[in-house]
């Protein structure tokens, strides 16, 4: 079977995986603090580190859950408790856990082939879903290239930009976060710590300017908009900034909205001056936000875009996708006309990025039943309409008494700023957990990010605010 022959999208609505948490002992239990102990001195150094941080700073251990199966909205742990998922694996589960649509393309997918070879022999689902994201960017003639992962992603731009206008600089912003791969850790602002320890091997091109914020809910803590696009219009006059890099929505950084303007500002400047507009929207872009593309959405085609996370709906795949007219660089190079005997004669000369399971056709096919789903559920329009919803619930039950100062976000994509900083963000993390609920925290670590699936069930989402606002009450600074 064809993937054409694929039938209609599913209604979501008869998915499992919407019940509320059950749990049978405190989290974590005896098998997960088991497999817990298998894991210490064998896992990355860095992990057992940040867990002793942590620790120190709460006063206590936070040791984690260890995670058995999962399904729809719910994830359960190897002793048998029930959770209600939150985090969505870093935002990335899009359509819950298991998806019967995902699930049935992998399936036939496995059938036919697991391998591919990408740009010498690709397959037919690396080319349908080149199709379909070349279709999706909003100019035509558009180009893809695929990676693994959103840092992938964002590399293929970074070298993209290069070759396009032959200006080495990278604009990116204070607070950003856009992978942790050598060429784009260059560009992170959310903690120079992640950074630091390898400035000798990063580029020194990449320059931050402040990325501004909308004001908080009590309309405090804003920032000048005229300010942060002064300081691109700066640096872009240079002549030296070859790419502006932004989130639409910083993610990590802690769900930070900017004011209305600033993305179109962006773009008005990246046009005066011959700069490109490269659009982070791993965590942003395919309704996590309540659109498509946000950038485009804020009024700004960007010139590059960078997608990932839920794209292949579990299944690493990450695409660069952008305008034909900047993509035609990689066959002509900024300032160097390559003749046509040399492009034919001398291939091992030709700028490529590409790697061995760049295309792959699993990931491929699960990522065309992704957005058969996404589009065809209408789950970007959920996400806008159900998104809002939850976050005024969220922001009439977090009044008085909860010593939270913001809540913040578009679509499922939400932050919750609370008084008391990582200290209190990681302490009702903990007491989230303790309730059956899976959160992250973003930020200075002070902001509880929510990004559930898009088809959550609403009653998921009222239970949630109430037990939320109960222990941010409890929960001292």
């Amino acid at each position: 079977m064809a993937l054409s022959e694929l039938p209609p999208a599913l209604d979501e609505g008869g998915e499992p995986g919407a019940e509320m948490p059950m749990l049978r002992m405190p989290p974590p239990g005896p098998m997960s603090r088991a497999w817990l102990g298998r894991l210490q001195g064998v896992d990355a150094p860095w992990t057992d580190a940040r867990r002793a941080r942590r620790a120190n700073l709460l006063g206590f251990d936070q040791p984690p859950i260890v995670i058995a199966t999962a399904k729809g909205a719910n994830v359960f742990d190897l002793d048998g408790n029930r959770f209600v998922d939150y985090a969505a694996a870093f935002g990335a589960a899009l359509v819950g856990h298991g998806n019967t649509r995902v699930m049935r393309t992998l399936e036939m997918q496995l059938e036919r082939t697991m391998f591919g070879l990408g740009d010498v022999y690709p397959t037919d689902a690396k080319i349908g879903l080149t199709e379909r994201l070349a279709r999706l960017f909003p100019e035509p003639g558009a180009r893809v290239m695929f990676g693994l992962s959103g840092s992938d992603a964002i590399d293929a731009a970074m070298k993209t930009a290069l070759l396009a206008t032959g200006r080495p600089g990278i604009l990116a912003f204070e607070g950003s976060y856009h992978g942790l791969g050598t060429g784009p850790l260059a560009t992170l602002g959310l903690r120079p710590e992640f950074r630091l320890p390898f400035a000798p091997h990063l580029t020194p091109h990449v320059r931050f300017a402040p990325y501004p914020r909308a004001p908080r809910r009590d309309g405090t803590g804003g920032d000048s908009l005229d300010g942060a696009l002064a300081a691109v219009d700066d640096a872009c006059k240079t002549g030296e900034i070859g790419a502006v890099l932004v989130e639409p929505i910083q993610g990590r950084g802690g769900v930070v909205v900017p004011p209305e303007g600033f993305l179109a500002g962006v773009r008005e400047i990246c046009t005066r001056t011959g700069t490109l507009l490269v659009a982070d929207e791993i965590w942003t872009g395919l309704g996590r936000s309540g659109a498509l593309l946000r950038s485009v959405e804020d009024g700004a085609v960007p010139d590059l875009v960078c997608l990932g996370k839920g794209l292949g709906g579990g299944v690493p795949i990450s695409a660069c996708l952008g305008k034909g007219s900047v993509m035609d660089a990689w066959r002509t190079p900024k300032g160097r006309a390559v003749p046509r005997e040399e492009q034919e004669e001398q291939p091992h000369g030709e700028a490529i990025h590409t790697s061995t399971y760049a295309g792959n056709p699993l990931a491929c096919a699960a990522a065309i039943a992704m957005l058969d789903t996404i589009i065809g559920n209408k789950l970007v329009q959920r996400a806008r309409d159900e998104g809002a919803a939850f976050r005024d619930a969220l922001s009439a039950a977090l009044g008085d008494g909860t010593r939270v100062t913001d809540v913040r976000g578009r679509g499922f994509m939400i932050g919750v700023e609370v008084e008391g900083g990582a200290r209190r963000g990681l302490g009702l993390m903990h007491d989230l957990l303790q309730k059956g609920y899976l959160v992250l925290t973003g930020g200075r670590g002070d902001v509880l990010t929510l990004t559930p699936p898009l088809n959550i069930a609403k009653g998921l989402l009222d239970a949630f605010a109430e037990t939320l606002a109960e222990l941010a009450r409890l929960r001292e600074p």
